[in-house]
């Protein structure tokens, strides 16, 4: 599974939404011929991103190219159960990528229109935001 190999600060706030729900970053193909557009905003963690990943190259036999334009690298802590208020922030749990809409967050190549956009659109279905296929 993706996670950072070392990271400047191990424990990071978890940051508040500013009304930036839109993408500026990362919005447009620079890869592939075909893509997979993040519609709405969510934490994506490093498990969903390997099953959509899985989904993908199942899907195309492991023909064609694929690359993942996101890396999860924010950090979020999790406290065991049952312990009480107190006793400081909890211990690292997973990694997460903060997904604005607009977004792309996969992109392929060397595959029919209609293999990618299915196998897209199936890897759209692992991941906690609403997406689009978009091409070239």
């Amino acid at each position: 599974m993706l996670v950072p190999k070392k990271v400047k600060h191990r424990k990071w706030h978890k940051g508040r939404s500013r009304n930036r729900t839109i993408e500026t970053r990362g919005t447009y193909l620079s890869y592939g011929s075909f893509g997979l557009k993040a519609q709405s905003s969510a934490w994506v963690n490093s498990r969903q991103i390997e099953s959509a990943r899985r989904t993908i190259n199942n899907f195309i036999k492991r023909e064609g190219k694929l690359w993942i334009r996101i890396f999860p690298d924010k950090p979020v802590t999790k406290k065991p159960p049952e312990v009480t208020m107190g006793g400081g922030k909890g211990a690292v749990d997973h990694y997460v990528f903060p997904v604005r809409s607009g977004r792309i967050l996969f992109e392929m190549d060397g595959v029919t229109p209609e293999i990618a956009k299915e196998a897209l659109r199936l890897a759209g279905h692992k991941l906690p935001v609403r997406t689009r296929v978009v091409t070239k």
